[in-house]
């Protein structure tokens, strides 16, 4: 085959793929405002009463007992006269308990005088590890919960930002996305790009597919000398909005670049998924190998990196599937305590709740088995309230 032939065949690889791509971004578009109908923004639903009684502590019975009181706002009731929250409801019910309560500051967990910002990478070498999965059901689970959140996309794939209803490829292609508060020439303060979401107390910094182009900048950046450097260019942007949260949750990209360096960095602590396979067991192996030996570089260079906290978290777990259940105990017989007691479940509920970009949070339950429902809340919720034990003891509380 001569040249021309090769040209003329890979530029119609090209228009194929271009073709390809067009295409599923327009049917991608279609379905999600098809989705979200009648305007493409996703909106958060009510809670009900015995959610609401989970996320607070509040007991059923009180909860009745302070509306019949006129203690708590008036919220809209169904057919059946039963109560529904929005989750700002719920968050001026907290604070009313904080105020009126037995041991009213349980009410509000997140940060107190002199309480440093906590800043949690969720980060793996692998993908398909329930990464972005995890970040998002923490985030949202601990905004309801009462804590002020910011989540950042780190990931040019932006999956987080798309499971807030983003189209990064069409509404972030030329700006408007972390990238601008890190790049190295006229970056913008880190608030200008932050977005508020359908969920109270959750905000996020999206990304987009320009985020790639920091990897390049800083390798150029390092052989130009260029300041800030990346080790610091997060910790630098976060000092600009810190008071306004309790909690940074950060989606890392799934390789050990600049990227992820630079997340890492200007981090409190670690949070490190693994499915319980050989494969994943050894591909986490190898990141953690390649981690050790940048931080060591980075702290011959630039000082100690001292995180609170690095925690691993079991995900995807099945527990009828005997090799899986073996190597879970394989890994805490290695990293001990280390190990989260409670594995994230691998679940069709989860499955099919991202097929229209939700979670189980933002889940209708009756449109969910109960059976199902039931079971992957306890265990995604038995891993958030576990991690934030861990969370609270970085603030020097006591937990049970």
């Amino acid at each position: 085959m001569n040249s021309n032939a090769n040209s003329a065949q890979t530029s119609s690889i090209a228009a194929s793929i271009a073709s390809n791509a067009a295409r599923l971004s327009e049917a991608l578009n279609n379905h999600m405002r098809n989705s979200f109908q009648p305007d493409s923004r996703k909106a958060l639903r009510k809670f009900h009463p015995a959610e609401v009684s989970e996320l607070t502590g509040i007991s059923m019975s009180n909860l009745r007992t302070r509306h019949q009181e006129g203690d708590f706002p008036e919220v809209e009731t169904d057919s059946r006269g039963r109560r529904l929250y929005t989750a700002q409801e719920i968050d001026q019910i907290r604070h009313v308990m904080a105020k009126t309560g037995r041991n009213g500051e349980t009410y509000l967990p997140g940060r107190r005088k002199n309480d440093a910002l906590q800043v949690i990478s969720i980060v793996n070498f692998k993908g398909g590890s329930s990464k972005t999965t995890s970040a998002i059901h923490l985030a949202q689970r601990y905004a309801l919960r009462g804590y002020r959140v910011l989540a950042i996309d780190m990931d040019p794939q932006a999956s987080l930002t798309t499971m807030f209803g983003y189209r990064p490829e069409i509404e972030f292609a030329e700006s408007g996305t972390v990238y601008d508060a890190l790049k190295y020439e006229d970056p913008v303060p880190l608030s200008h790009v932050i977005r508020k979401t359908y969920f109270h107390n959750l905000d996020l910094a999206p990304a987009g597919l320009l985020l790639s182009e920091y990897e390049t900048e800083t390798a150029y950046a390092l052989q130009h000398k260029l300041d800030p450097p990346f080790t610091q260019r997060l910790a630098i942007a976060l000092d600009e909005i810190e008071t306004n949260y309790d909690l940074v949750i950060i989606d890392c990209p799934p390789q050990l670049g600049f990227t992820t360096m630079t997340a890492l960095l200007a981090s409190t602590g670690l949070l490190i998924t693994v499915v319980p396979s050989m494969l994943d067991v050894a591909s986490m192996a190898q990141f953690l190998e390649m981690a050790g030996e940048t931080v060591q570089t980075l702290e011959e260079a630039a000082g100690p990196i001292d995180w609170n906290f690095l925690k691993f978290l079991v995900a995807r777990y099945e527990p009828t599937d005997v090799p899986q259940s073996q190597m879970a105990g394989f890994l805490r017989s290695i990293l001990l305590d280390q190990v989260l007691t409670t594995p994230m479940l691998k679940s069709t509920a989860i499955s099919d709740a991202g097929m229209t970009q939700q979670t189980i949070y933002e889940l209708d339950p009756s449109q969910v088995v109960k059976k199902t429902l039931t079971r992957i809340l306890e265990s995604v919720n038995g891993v958030a309230d576990e991690f934030e034990k861990t969370i609270q003891q970085a603030w020097g509380r006591e937990t049970d």
